[in-house]
């Protein structure tokens, strides 16, 4: 039983760790790995809570290891890969270069930071908002990551070269960033994607929305990842109304 004690919370710390990885690879401008360490660390995220779950030691102090370690992976991590976006456009395309005249718009690439502290501010408000057992207000920290995080690499794989010209734009990077960091404390309710038990009958849902998303993502590459959230939106957001009527 001490053993099952601890196995969630140690879970939970590979989650941080996969974090820790991810700032170092994209300091050493390794963005896929980047991606691959945030993928992990969502995948863990979904196992840490299931099994505190599953052998019944659910506790405050795996609450809050569980937002510290999503703060670093899904808070941290995606912003600081904005950040390096904006400054790498800023180093390589000459009409966005600093200048003597425009020194001061070096303080773009900080801007990035946003994502970072819209998501400290969820996930805080997150742990006593009662409203949240089941289900999400505004969009959660791992599927804002995932968003953040899947630009390098549609950028990488260039299958939509127009797509990828566009998110090369630091205008373009800013209004993602606006829009990230709002919709993460929008009042919007959206279901909850952690399956707690397999059971068909009560998450047909979710089990459905995930098939359709590895379908996307199959046929789509890494532009099905921003299509997928913002589908996930959309579906809640009619969810949310076909219940209300009801």
């Amino acid at each position: 039983m001490q053993i099952k004690k601890h196995i969630p919370n140690a879970i939970t710390l590979l989650n941080l760790s996969t974090g820790l990885l991810a700032i170092i690879a994209i300091f050493r401008g390794y963005f896929d790995e980047a991606f691959i360490f945030v993928c992990l660390g969502i995948f863990l995220d979904f196992w840490d809570g299931f099994l505190a779950r599953k052998f019944n030691v659910a506790g405050p102090l795996g609450v809050q290891l569980d937002s510290l370690a999503d703060m670093v992976t899904c808070g941290v991590v995606p912003g600081l890969m904005m950040f390096r976006l904006f400054e790498d456009i800023q180093q390589t395309q000459p009409q966005y270069m600093l200048t003597e005249e425009t020194f001061y718009m070096g303080f773009v690439p900080y801007l990035g930071f946003l994502i970072t502290i819209a998501s400290c501010y969820r996930l805080a408000n997150f742990n006593i908002d009662t409203r949240q057992t089941d289900s999400f207000i505004g969009l959660p920290t791992p599927a804002n990551a995932l968003v953040i995080m899947s630009i390098p690499m549609i950028q990488y794989a260039n299958d939509f070269e127009m797509l990828t010209a566009i998110l090369y734009n630091p205008y373009v990077l800013l209004v993602i960033t606006l829009i990230s960091a709002y919709i993460l404390n929008a009042e919007i309710p959206l279901f909850s994607l952690k399956i707690k038990e397999f059971t068909w009958s009560k998450y047909k849902m979710q089990i459905l929305f995930l098939i359709g998303s590895l379908v996307s993502f199959f046929i789509l590459g890494f532009v099905a990842i921003p299509l997928i959230i913002i589908s996930y939106v959309l579906v809640s957001v009619i969810s949310n109304k076909m219940t209300a009527k009801a």
